[in-house]
């Protein structure tokens, strides 16, 4: 999720020089979006993974899922150059954690608005390993707490479809 912007965040630095890794961080500029950039950023990537593993190939979203997490740790490297360590504006990383979330889930949109809602709550609560993750050099650092937090919804969405398997279209 990265920290809660403060005052004593760099000012927005050097984005204009290296514009394509900004935009990839900022989740498609949403980490722009105050407050709660983290939470802005998981719309577009629960509503891009849920679009993607709509087409039914299982293993297509798992290289997508495999990445995106790529990518993360990549462009967040880069972005914490224009933003600052694991700053707020970096958003990648909850794409990767979403997508990673929806592995193996039924397609279903209700599916879609619990897993964003569980996704949101444990990557702000951090439980262990999650906020450990966090130090973890650079993109890596970013990225891995996310992913974490994706296995973490993935697998209480299991529980939850277990208990409840015809409310989530199963």
């Amino acid at each position: 999720m990265g920290h809660t912007p403060s005052p004593n965040d760099p000012p927005l630095r050097k984005w204009t020089e290296r514009p394509v890794i900004a935009f990839l961080a900022t989740g498609l500029g949403f980490g722009f979006i105050r407050p709660y950039s983290g939470s802005w950023g998981s719309i577009p990537a629960t509503v891009l993974a849920w679009a993607l593993i709509r087409n039914g190939n299982d293993w297509l979203f798992a290289a997508t899922t495999i990445g995106m997490i790529a990518a993360s740790v990549w462009v967040s490297s880069h972005a914490e150059t224009i933003f600052g360590p694991d700053s707020g504006r970096i958003v990648i990383d909850e794409y990767a954690g979403v997508f990673v979330s929806f592995l193996g889930l039924p397609v279903h949109w209700h599916t879609m608005i619990p897993l964003f809602v569980l996704f949101r709550i444990i990557d702000v609560i951090k439980p262990p390993p999650c906020r450990g993750l966090e130090q973890l050099p650079s993109g890596w650092g970013v990225t891995m707490d996310d992913v974490a937090a994706g296995l973490y919804t993935n697998v209480l969405l299991r529980v939850l479809i277990l208990i409840w398997p015809a409310w989530f279209g199963v």
